[in-house]
């Protein structure tokens, strides 16, 4: 690389001096554009995304500024959009920040996305931002593989990207309709907790970087968005039928704008209630906190006062008066203008109109101007949350505050995690409002509970068996200083709670320990679930120190358990009881037979359950691909194939107690979302198809499982009645 700058600062060199003697002076920012497009051809950035997995939000950022991903309605496979709480429960179909200023008295925005089809494409129209470098990632988990110390949160994308190409980088492609950049140059750096009062967001701080010779005035930064709330594994609709289903309103308060599933007639309305949304935290220009609440700061100064406004409209729609924005004019317009009111809740708009494909802009401005080299911060926040009642009316499905009082705490609480020790909202460092006595402006600031227990769970015949260590215990709160450990809470869903695809909210509690001799939970103590002696595996090199069973679990259902510990709060300080992560300590286990080996007399034979399998079995989903019955009794590893009662060879199953975890069978894949899948060793699912995948029909079937290690074999034949 150093030795192509060279070759191009020499060539740069002999051409600036052939065109001096003719009178023409090259300017060092044509040259700089000149050696960063030569720059480009050997060291393209290519496209890159990463997604967010620690907290029940998951979200996909790109290194081109785009957020979401557009193909998961099509392929729920990949990574997720905006999934919350679980996988395939979407809120958004891309998303993207707009810039827009007046240069020189003309009025330019650049863009990351806009109202596009398919979504983000290389050079697209609209698509104006170029990757500068990829994704890096850090973690203030020190269990992460990603922890660093200047890390902001559980999990940090760092993504860098400019406006300033006209060309893709290392080709000879225009990006379309851009023409006239504002050579900003973007470091966005988005910040996701697991902790279960705060795994329910993700906070994306731009820094902004003047990098033209020119002043930047009047400037506006907004999110463009298209907030699609569907369940994708669940609905039928493509096209135009998957969007236009969609209701938004305001929430000036928090200064957020919010969309959820506006039709009760969509396949997917029971499935999917909840809210997605935007919400603007603030900006810091020159030192000054840009607060609307709060516009004194700038107005004091002969400013222009702050201003957060909101705007809607249809899709690619060309009718007024929700028409798309089409040139630069028209966007930095609905940047600066809100939507009336009267057209916001109107028979129309998108609060309480048929149901419709809405898109939705929140801006901010103006900053005054932003010079050569200079550069401010923009925050913005995407929040979740359920919908706590279903208000119908007769155009669907409406909103009203009890149904987003969810939502509503989760603004809250995402706007504290932002201000940190601003309590005030002033951007202004307060000694008495320091909570880790650094002498500096803090954000992002949240208290801590007790650290995650470590946790392993043995499944085995109708029961499970949970460890964990006393890491908790020794956990120190970084606002109070103290180890503040109160307590463990055991949650678990019930069996057949997973068929409506939302486990993260069916867990119930079903044990609590806590510390006695104190007015906080049940004073029961830790003598039930404490080990005499810690308990170690021979793959593990944690000492357990507690111990829980649990019985009369039904074999082959799956059960989601999640170990939690909480605090004891903090009343001075107006600290709640905190509890640890709900995603970090999540477990999917399958109760069922341990592994018997096959001998030469041997008394535990191989089986199949539910036999006769009846389609469908109880815990099966609602297509023939998700599906499944059990062989149980198996050896640690073995050959399992599958006969018609003719000898026709229609499947074969490699299992391997150690490494399975039901992965195959396209059951797990719809219905199993926790990080860790625990199942007993000696069971092993069959989708009930072909290995061509195709479906069986009734009949009696043969099957002989084979044990690796004792060579021995067993037989047996189950029966499918549809």
């Amino acid at each position: 690389m150093l030795l192509l700058l060279q070759l191009y600062l020499l060539n740069l060199t002999i051409f600036a001096r052939i065109h001096h003697m003719n009178k023409v002076i090259i300017s060092f920012a044509t040259l700089a554009q000149i050696i960063l497009v030569g720059l480009s051809v050997s060291g393209q950035v290519n496209f890159q995304q990463r997604s967010t997995d620690v907290g029940r939000i998951k979200m996909t950022f790109s290194n081109a500024g785009t957020i979401g991903r557009p193909q998961v309605r099509s392929n729920v496979q990949g990574a997720p959009s905006m999934a919350f709480p679980v996988k395939g429960k979407e809120h958004l179909f891309e998303s993207g920040i707009w810039i827009g200023a007046l240069v020189d008295g003309q009025t330019q925005v650049s863009t990351s996305a806009v109202d596009a089809s398919n979504g983000y494409s290389t050079g697209g129209n609209g698509f104006e931002f170029t990757p500068l470098g990829a994704p890096t990632e850090r973690s203030k988990l020190t269990s992460s593989p990603n922890y660093s110390a200047n890390a902001v949160s559980h999990q940090d994308f760092v993504l860098r990207f400019s406006d300033e190409f006209v060309v893709v980088p290392g080709t000879s492609i225009p990006i379309a309709g851009h023409l006239n950049p504002l050579k900003a140059s973007v470091k966005l750096e988005t910040y996701a907790w697991n902790f279960s009062f705060a795994d329910f967001f993700v906070i994306c701080n731009y820094e902004i970087t003047n990098n033209s010779d020119k002043t930047w005035d009047s400037i506006w930064v907004g999110q463009w968005a298209d907030l699609v709330v569907r369940d994708v594994t669940v609905t039928r609709d493509a096209g135009t039928a998957f969007f236009n289903k969609g209701r938004n309103s305001v929430d000036q308060n928090y200064q957020a704008v919010y969309a959820w599933l506006g039709s009760n007639t969509a396949d997917d309305a029971d499935y999917i209630q909840s809210y997605g949304a935007m919400q603007f935290l603030g900006m810091d220009w020159r030192g000054m906190f840009f607060n609307p609440n709060k516009p004194d700061t700038f107005v004091s100064r002969g400013f222009a006062k702050p201003q957060v406004t909101f705007n809607f409209w249809n899709f690619n729609s060309v009718n007024p008066p929700f028409t798309t924005p089409q040139n630069d004019q028209e966007r930095y317009l609905k940047m600066k203008t809100a939507i009336d009111s009267v057209l916001l809740q109107g028979p129309t708009g998108p609060a309480n109109g048929q149901p419709n494909n809405w898109i939705q802009l929140i801006s901010a401005g103006p900053l005054p101007s932003v010079a050569p080299g200079e550069k401010f911060n923009y925050v913005i926040a995407y929040v979740c949350a359920r919908k706590l009642t279903r208000p119908v009316s007769g155009t669907g499905i409406t909103t009203t505050p009890e149904s987003r009082a969810e939502l509503t705490e989760h603004f809250k609480r995402t706007k504290s995690t932002f201000l940190g020790e601003d309590v005030n909202e002033e951007g202004k460092y307060n000694a008495a409002l320091d909570l880790n006595g650094n002498g500096i402006l803090d954000r992002y600031i949240l208290p801590e509970p007790p650290s995650t227990p470590k946790t392993r769970i043995v499944a085995r015949n109708n029961g499970v068996d949970i460890y964990w260590d006393a890491s908790s215990i020794e956990s120190v709160d970084p606002i109070t200083r103290k180890k503040d450990f109160e307590g463990f809470k055991l949650y678990r869903s019930n069996a057949g709670d997973d068929l409506d695809r939302n486990l993260a909210d069916d867990n119930n509690l079903v044990a609590q320990w806590d510390s006695a001799g104190n007015d906080i939970g049940y004073n029961n103590g830790f003598t039930a679930i404490q080990l005499n002696e810690p308990v170690r595996f021979d793959d593990d090199t944690t000492s357990y120190r507690f111990k829980y069973s649990m019985n009369n679990l039904l074999n082959g259902w799956q059960y989601k358990f999640l170990l939690t510990a909480f605090d004891k709060g903090d009343k001075v300080l107006g600290v709640p009881s905190l509890e640890s992560s709900f995603t970090e300590n999540e477990f999917s286990v399958f109760a069922g037979s341990t592994p018997s080996a096959i001998k030469e007399n041997t008394t535990d034979k191989v089986g199949v359950y539910p036999n006769p399998y009846r389609t469908n079995a109880a815990w099966d989903g609602a297509t023939s691909r998700t599906r499944k019955l059990y062989f149980y009794n198996l050896p640690a590893r073995c050959e399992i194939n599958i006969f018609t009662s003719s000898g026709e060879l229609i499947a074969s199953l490699d299992h391997n107690s150690e490494s399975y975890n039901g992965k195959g069978a396209q059951w797990f894949d719809n219905f199993t979302d926790a990080s860790r899948v625990v199942m007993s060793g000696g069971e092993h699912a069959w989708d009930l198809l072909t290995t061509t995948k195709n479906n069986i029909s009734s009949g009696v079937y043969i099957f002989t499982v084979k044990d690796i290690e004792t060579g021995f074999t067993d037989t047996g034949k189950f029966t499918i009645i549809k």
